[in-house]
C-alpha cells in the first residue's frame, strides 16, 4: 500500500493552514506598529503640552521633531532618554535665573501632565520659573529614582506623599522657597543617598529621623533658617558630604561617621571644642568651620591629614601654640587661621613659596609682623573671657564649705565697697542731714577715669529700679548669650579688673541699662542645686543705698554637667574706685 499520496495530501493541508494565518499574523504586526505609534504619538502629545505649560523656553526651539523622540540629540539643555519606547528620563535646563512663569501657569496642571510619562526614571526641571507649591500628586510618578527642581520658585512644605517614592535616590530641591519643617517620613526613602535642600526657607529643627538614612551620602542644608543641635549621624556610615552652613545650629559640636569627605558647619552658632576623634577622618578634604564661637584648643593635626586640601578655621576662639616644626600635608591648597586666639609660630609648611597655597592667619598673636598680629595679652585675656577652661584633674577636692563662703565674701565686699563708696561721696557733697538723694547726683559727680559718653549713657540704677514701693530692681536668671552680647563677647575694653573674687566686666543690657557682671571660676565639682541656696541669700541682700544683684548665670562643663563658672550681674556703678575718692 503506498503512502505517497496521504503524505501529499497532508502537506497540502498544512499549506492552505499557513495561507490562512498570514493575515493573522500581518495582522498582528500592523496593529502593534499602530499600537506603538499611537504610544509615541501620545508621549509626543504630552510633551508639548509640557512645552506650551513651559510657556516655549528659548532651551526648547531645536524640539521640533515629536515622530522621533528616542532618537532626539540631546543637548547640555535638553535631553530625552527612552527604554523600549518608553521616556525614562527628561531634562529641561533653562537659562540662569529665569523669571517666573505667567500668572495663568498652574502648578498642579503641569505635574498632571508629567504624570502621563509614568516610566519616567529621571526628572530634572531647572531653572524655568516654576511657582507655586508642590503637588502630592508628583508621587504618581512611582518609579521616579532622581528628581531634582533645583533653582524655581517652589513654596510651601514638602509633600508628604513623596515618602511613597520607595525608589527615590536624589531629592534635590536647591534655590527654592521651600519652608516649614522637614517631614519625618524623609526616613522612610530606603535608598535616599541624595538629599539637598540649600537655600530654602525651612525653619524648624532637624528630625531625629535623618540618622535612619542608612544610605545617605550627601546631605546638603545650607543657607536656610534650621536650628538646634544636629542629631546624631554617626549612624550614617555612608555619608560623605555634610554642608550645614549659614544656618543657626548649636551648640556641640555634630557627632558624625568617619568617611566624610567634606564638612562645612561655617556660620552656625557652634561653641563647643572640636571633638578628638576628628583627627581621624582620613577621608577628609575639605573642613570649614569658620564664623562660629568654637573654643579650646586647634587641633593641629588636621593639617597633616592625608586628604585633606581645604581647612578653614577663621572667626573662632580656638587657642593654642603653634610651632615651627609641624607639619602639614603637601596637598593643602588653602589654610585660614585668622581671627583666633593662636599663639606662638607659623609653621614653616605652610610658608612655603608655593603659588598653589594660599595661607591666612591674620588677627592672632604669632610672633611674625606679617599679617596684622594682636599683642600676646590680647589673646590671653580673650581666652578668659569666653571661659575657655584648661582641662581639669580627675581628682577633685574642692569644699563645698570653702566654695560658699568664697562666694559670701565676694558679694558681702562688693556691697560694703558701694556702701562706703556712697557714704563718702554723700559726705563729701552736703552736710545737711542724709536723705535720699536722686539717682543722678552719683551720675553727675562721677569720676573722670570714664568716658563722657559712657557718663552721659550709664545709669546709677536700672530701670526697673524705678517701679514698686521701694524701687527695688528685679531678679532674673541671665542667659549666657545675654551676657555676651552685653559685653560684646567678653571684649577686652569691658574688662574692668580682676580681684580674689573673680573677673568684673561691664556691659549693657538690651534695654539699655549698664551692669557690672562678676566671673566667678568654680572648683571642684558641684551640681546647681549645690549654689541655689546661696543664690537666694544673694537675692535677699537688697537695700536702696546698695548696689543690688540683678541676677546670674551659671555655665557648666560638658562632660558631667557641673557648674564651671558663675556669672553675677549687678547694677552699674560709674563712680571709679574707692583709692579715687579718698586721695582726692
Amino acid at each position: 500500500m503506498s503512502l505517497a499520496p496521504a503524505a501529499d495530501s497532508a502537506e497540502t493541508a498544512m499549506a492552505k493552514v499557513s495561507l490562512c494565518s498570514m493575515p493573522l499574523v500581518l495582522a498582528i504586526i500592523l496593529l502593534s506598529a499602530t499600537h506603538s505609534e499611537q504610544h509615541q504619538s501620545s508621549q509626543a502629545q504630552t510633551l508639548l503640552r509640557i512645552v506650551r505649560f513651559l510657556n516655549f523656553p528659548t532651551v526648547l526651539n531645536s524640539w521640533n521633531n515629536y515622530k522621533d523622540l528616542c532618537n532626539f540629540e540631546a543637548n547640555s539643555s535638553l535631553a530625552v532618554v527612552c527604554y523600549e519606547e518608553n521616556i525614562t528620563q527628561l531634562h529641561i535646563i533653562g537659562e540662569k535665573d529665569a523669571p517666573l512663569l505667567p500668572r495663568n501657569f498652574s502648578i498642579d496642571s503641569f505635574i498632571t501632565t508629567l504624570v502621563k510619562l509614568p516610566s519616567l526614571k529621571v526628572l530634572t526641571l531647572v531653572s524655568l520659573g516654576l511657582w507655586g507649591p508642590l503637588p502630592g500628586k508628583i508621587a504618581r510618578l512611582s518609579s521616579l529614582e532622581i528628581l531634582n527642581l533645583t533653582s524655581n520658585f517652589l513654596y510651601g512644605a514638602i509633600p508628604l506623599e513623596l515618602s511613597s517614592l520607595t525608589t527615590l535616590q536624589t531629592l534635590i530641591l536647591d534655590d527654592n522657597m521651600f519652608s516649614g519643617p522637614l517631614p519625618d517620613l524623609l526616613s522612610s526613602l530606603p535608598v535616599l543617598a541624595v538629599l539637598s535642600l540649600k537655600k530654602n526657607l525651612f525653619n524648624s529643627s532637624l528630625p531625629i529621623s535623618l540618622s535612619d538614612l542608612e544610605n545617605l551620602r550627601v546631605l546638603g542644608l545650607s543657607h536656610n533658617h534650621f536650628y538646634g543641635e544636629v542629631p546624631d549621624f554617626s549612624r550614617l556610615t555612608n555619608l560623605q558630604v555634610l554642608e550645614l552652613e549659614n544656618n543657626d545650629f548649636g551648640p556641640q559640636f555634630p557627632k558624625l561617621g568617619k568617611k566624610l569627605v567634606t564638612l562645612v558647619l561655617s556660620k552656625n552658632k557652634f561653641r563647643s571644642a572640636i571633638p578628638a576623634e576628628i583627627s581621624s577622618y582620613y577621608q577628609l578634604e575639605r573642613l570649614d568651620v569658620s564664623s562660629n564661637m568654637f573654643v579650646g584648643p586647634f587641633p593641629a593635626s588636621l593639617l597633616s591629614l592625608p586628604s585633606m586640601t581645604y581647612l578653614n578655621f577663621s572667626g573662632n576662639k580656638f587657642t593654642g601654640m603653634l610651632f615651627e616644626n609641624m607639619s602639614c600635608n603637601a596637598e593643602l591648597k588653602a589654610v585660614d587661621l585668622s581671627s583666633n586666639l593662636l599663639t606662638g609660630s607659623l609653621p614653616k609648611c605652610l610658608l612655603s613659596d608655593s603659588k598653589d597655597r594660599v595661607v591666612l592667619y591674620a588677627r592672632n598673636c604669632l610672633d611674625t609682623r606679617n599679617q596684622n598680629q594682636h599683642p600676646f595679652p590680647f589673646c590671653r585675656n580673650e581666652a578668659l573671657a569666653v571661659g575657655i577652661i584648661p582641662e581639669r584633674s580627675k581628682q577633685k577636692q574642692a569644699s563645698k564649705a570653702a566654695l560658699a563662703l568664697g562666694l559670701i565674701g565676694a558679694i558681702c565686699g562688693g556691697v560694703v565697697l558701694v556702701g562706703l563708696i556712697y557714704f563718702i561721696h554723700r559726705r563729701m557733697n552736703t552736710n545737711k542731714t542724709m536723705k535720699k538723694s536722686p539717682p543722678r547726683s552719683i551720675t553727675e559727680n562721677a569720676s573722670s577715669g570714664y568716658t563722657s559718653k559712657l557718663l552721659s549713657d550709664a545709669r546709677y540704677v536700672s530701670q526697673t529700679m524705678k517701679m514698686g514701693a521701694l524701687g527695688l530692681p528685679g531678679y532674673r536668671t541671665f542667659s549666657f548669650e545675654e551676657l555676651e552680647e552685653a559685653t560684646q563677647n567678653f571684649d577686652t575694653c569691658t574688662f574692668m579688673g580682676e580681684g580674689s573674687h573673680g573677673q568684673m566686666y561691664r556691659g549693657q543690657l538690651k534695654d539699655g541699662s549698664f551692669v557690672a557682671i562678676r566671673c566667678l571660676k568654680i572648683k571642684g565639682s558641684h551640681s546647681t542645686q549645690n549654689f541655689m541656696h546661696h543664690i537666694e541669700l544673694i537675692m535677699k541682700l537688697r537695700h536702696r543705698h546698695l548696689v543690688s544683684a540683678l541676677g546670674h548665670c551659671f555655665e557648666c562643663y560638658l562632660d558631667d554637667s557641673s557648674v564651671s563658672r558663675i556669672f553675677l550681674v549687678f547694677e552699674y556703678v560709674p563712680n571709679g574706685t574707692l583709692r579715687s575718692w579718698i586721695s582726692g
